[in-house]
């Protein structure tokens, strides 16, 4: 009888209670553990389906998270002050089945968002198949569902963007659909991580979105915010997209506005 090996562990879960509130505040990157070499991927669902309120935070770690990154995380989370956090290892599997499991497809305006392993495409809808990996932006947020129908609604009131940009891109997702509805524009997408930013392009490429600088095309830069001298030499802008959390956004304000047409 031959020993079978099991997978190694390279991933690890830690799973918390949080209130709807704090959930809703945890999309996109969270500055706290910008530092860390490699972040943690933070989902968060519904824990109990009788009350809207309860909420769980689950996060993905490469590698066994330190009680520093546990401490952290409850941070993030306050009603989970007085919780004992649940930590789990994961197998290779385990990472990519847990993190892509419940994310229903996402309508918004004309656009269909939808992974691998969800339904077939809807022939009435523009299709975008997006893969989260270890970058945020399924569309199933609120905000990037928001993001998705004002960019539709911008379309069908008849504006016209030449040259766009999207700070803290993501799954890249906002940028596919604002180059689909301006074919013609000039576009650049930017993610303080660089993992993200390759994500990005994966996707790109399953969308059919062609990489490059000339219109039509899509720029990819790793940058803080706006800080990238690409980013900058394109500026001024007519359309630009920042679908990030409240506070980095604010503190951004000032010069991702600098870079927007007067």
């Amino acid at each position: 009888m031959n020993d079978v090996a099991s997978p190694a562990v390279q991933s690890w879960k830690v799973t918390l209670p949080c209130t709807r509130a704090e959930a809703e505040a945890l999309d996109g990157d969270i500055a706290a553990f910008t530092m860390m070499e490699h972040p943690p991927v933070l989902m968060t669902s519904e824990a109990a389906p009788d009350d809207e309120n309860i909420w769980q935070l689950d996060a993905y770690f490469e590698g066994k998270p330190s009680t520093a990154a546990i401490k952290l995380l409850k941070t993030l989370v306050p009603s989970a002050a007085h919780s004992k956090p649940v930590v789990e290892a994961l197998s290779d599997e385990d990472w990519v089945t847990l993190s892509q499991q419940g994310l229903e497809p996402v309508t918004a305006g004309r656009f269909h968002v939808r992974n691998l392993a969800s339904d077939a495409e809807q022939p009435d809808r523009v299709n975008l198949l997006i893969e989260a990996g270890r970058a945020f932006g399924t569309g199933q947020h609120e905000t990037t569902a928001g993001c998705l129908t004002m960019l539709d609604r911008m379309r069908r009131v008849g504006m016209r963007a030449r040259n766009v940009a999207d700070i803290g891109t993501g799954t890249g997702l906002l940028a596919f659909a604002a180059l689909n509805l301006w074919p013609h524009a000039h576009a650049i997408a930017s993610d303080i991580d660089p993992v993200a930013v390759d994500i990005s392009a994966a996707n790109a490429i399953a969308n059919g979105v062609k990489l490059g600088d000339r219109a039509g095309q899509l720029a990819l830069v790793t940058a803080a915010g706006a800080d990238h001298a690409a980013i900058i030499g394109r500026a001024p802008y007519d359309l630009l997209i920042a679908n990030i959390l409240a506070g980095p956004l604010i503190e951004l304000a000032p010069s991702l506005c600098a870079l927007v047409e007067d």
